[in-house]
């Protein structure tokens, strides 16, 4: 059968996690708990750093817009699994499916640029405490969240575009829970050469830049802890960090799981499986390590509801 062109494709098969209709309802309501959790918990982030102006810090400035990215990277997949599970379809349309590759890029390449914003962010703080303020200031953090916008949008774009050109035949299902970059590119009929280099480059540029950023930011940050003299700045120094290394080695740890069991495997559940913990588990496990090792973040929040109690208890006596 010759290849059709892709403006032929009316949609692609999503297999989804299971193939055994009784895990459904399981899979169905232990992601919509992580999903329900992810959502709360980032929210609860932002919240805090709006509410309390003593978190109007760049620090918090871009915790919360990483844990705004984090509710619409889980959103981008989650909802539509969700949808397809409670109908028992696995159907995802030929636009649904770019439309979701886009965000889904989108926003995992907001989560990388801005976990090494942070990274020098923190930098700046210890290694050039005097300059902080000036250095990072409002507008600046602004600019920064602005080109990290620009930047992934454009890398989005431009996979989505490349995905244009391919044709496909028969084959539309896709062994994944979502439409997965490098699962749809190699179900393609056409020359994917052009494509698969793109991916490696721009993986190279996206993936191995910042993290080289990132090291390099706390080789300096552990230079300059090893030069303060008491341990209680050493503590101070380093518990501001201590929550943004769990992230970072999370993801990226989580990350480089998915690529190790594509490339050793050809088991493509392994590598599903693996794609759960980078893009739904360390989402919902990242509000969490920032809030039960941040007093700051303990303190907005006890705030906020005591607020909210006062408010509520006010009302019942008019």
């Amino acid at each position: 059968m010759e290849p059709r062109n892709d403006t032929q494709i009316s949609e692609f098969l999503l297999l989804g996690l299971a193939e055994d209709p009784d895990l459904l309802p399981l899979i169905f309501g232990l992601f919509l708990s992580m999903y329900l959790v992810t959502v709360l918990g980032n929210l609860l982030i932002i919240l805090a750093t709006i509410s309390d102006s003593h978190l109007h810090t760049p620090m918090y400035f871009f915790l919360s817009n990483l844990s705004f990215v984090d509710i619409c990277f889980t959103s981008t997949t989650i909802p539509k699994m969700l949808l397809n599970i409670q109908t028992q379809s696995k159907a995802i349309t030929y636009t649904g499916c770019i439309t979701q590759m886009y965000f889904f890029l989108l926003f995992a390449g907001l989560d990388i640029i801005l976990l090494t914003i942070m990274a020098y962010d923190r930098y700046v703080a210890i290694c050039h405490p005097l300059h902080y303020t000036v250095i990072m200031n409002p507008r600046f953090c602004m600019l920064m969240v602005l080109v990290s916008c620009i930047i992934s949008g454009l890398h989005s774009l431009l996979h989505s575009l490349m995905m244009l050109r391919l044709t496909f035949c028969t084959d539309l299902d896709i062994p994944h829970f979502f439409c997965e970059l490098n699962q749809v590119v190699h179900h393609a009929c056409s020359d994917t050469f052009l494509n698969d280099m793109v991916m490696y480059f721009s993986a190279v540029l996206l993936a191995v830049g910042p993290l080289t950023g990132i090291l390099y930011s706390y080789s300096k940050i552990v230079s300059s802890i090893r030069a303060i003299s008491s341990a209680q700045g050493k503590y101070k120094a380093f518990s501001t960090c201590a929550s943004h290394l769990s992230v970072v080695s999370l993801f990226y740890c989580t990350s480089l799981g998915v690529y190790l069991s594509s490339s050793v495997s050809q088991n493509s559940h392994s590598s599903t499986i693996a794609s759960v913990m980078y893009s739904v588990v360390t989402p919902m496990l990242n509000p969490y390590i920032y809030s039960l090792r941040n007093k700051d973040i303990k303190s907005a929040l006890k705030i906020v509801f005591w607020r909210e109690t006062k408010k509520g208890s006010l009302n019942q006596f008019p």
